[in-house]
């Protein structure tokens, strides 16, 4: 069975992602945005908290009853565990909810480290007492989500896959972690918008990889498919995967999004398509020399 669509909202609180040339969303377009996404039946809201104030402005433009799924995401735990229960509970009532669809740990190192079981065991008292329905764990490639996940038990984890991206496809972590009965998620399955990226745009850690991407699109082209359309089908055909979640700035983006997932998959060699360059695979790796807080925030895309 394909998988659905489901919607991430890092854009609606900052101007994220090397291709978005429209800044942040204003909040008449979210409310745009959320009454298409009801009408398409994507419910699952991917909340960011990051830089923007993204909590409270889908509290004040979705309706009432929501019909949506809200997803949060924990902070570090720098501050303790008391400091991110009282975060995850404001964060419900910020979005004007008596109780969240799902809660993930944002940064899979807070588990590996001395405290992961106890930052475990409280996701796991939140979830009894009725404030999250399901706890995850959002991971990467070198997080070893398979390891996280016998270890933890997550009811959701969350990874990036794309055409560009396939490690976790490659090495069957993906299908390993549904049949350990986990609900995947995938993120980044435009990788950041570089799939849209002219070559001339690109950031100059990634002018290395412009043949490639020259060698993808005219693959593409050959197959009768544009890159939104060839992402798509690849994200929402993998085996294992049962929600893709999108980024978008408008409703018209998510219009097109919607489109091109209701289209016939196109007859395509994907494994061509495949990178395998670290750099350009790890996008805070991508504006290095501006420092790590501006590389996250250019590169984060929910």
């Amino acid at each position: 069975m394909a998988a659905t669509l489901g919607l991430g909202s890092a854009q609606f609180g900052g101007d994220y992602g090397i291709s978005n040339t429209r800044g942040r969303v204003s909040e008449d377009e979210v409310r745009q945005i959320l009454e298409l996404a009801a009408d398409c039946k994507i419910l699952n809201i991917d909340a960011a908290h990051y830089d923007g104030d993204v909590e409270r402005i889908l509290g004040r433009c979705w309706p009432f009853p929501s019909p949506f799924k809200p997803q949060l995401r924990t902070l570090r735990l720098e501050k303790g565990l008391d400091w991110l229960e009282s975060r995850l509970r404001r964060s419900v009532d910020h979005m004007g909810l008596v109780r969240a669809h799902s809660a993930l740990v944002d940064c899979a190192e807070d588990l590996m480290g001395p405290h992961g079981d106890a930052l475990w065991a409280r996701l796991e008292k939140l979830k009894g007492e009725g404030l999250i329905s399901k706890i995850g764990i959002s991971a990467t490639h070198a997080d070893q989500p398979v390891l996280l996940a016998r270890r933890f038990k997550p009811d959701i984890m969350q990874v990036p896959a794309s055409i560009l991206d396939q490690r976790l496809v490659r090495n069957g972590d993906i299908e390993t972690l549904a049949g350990l009965g986990v609900e995947v998620q995938i993120r980044s399955v435009f990788l950041q918008g570089l799939l849209f990226l002219p070559r001339e745009a690109l950031p100059a850690n990634l002018i290395p990889i412009g043949p490639h991407l020259s060698r993808v699109r005219r693959i593409m082209m050959e197959s009768g498919a544009d890159p939104l359309h060839a992402a798509l089908s690849f994200a929402l055909n993998l085996p294992g995967v049962s929600t893709v979640i999108v980024g978008v700035t408008s409703a018209a983006e998510l219009r097109a999004i919607v489109a091109a997932s209701e289209r016939k998959a196109p007859r395509i060699n994907y494994e061509a398509m495949a990178l395998n360059d670290d750099v350009a695979l790890d996008p805070q790796m991508w504006f290095a020399d501006l420092g790590e807080k501006a590389a996250r925030r250019l590169v984060r895309v929910a």
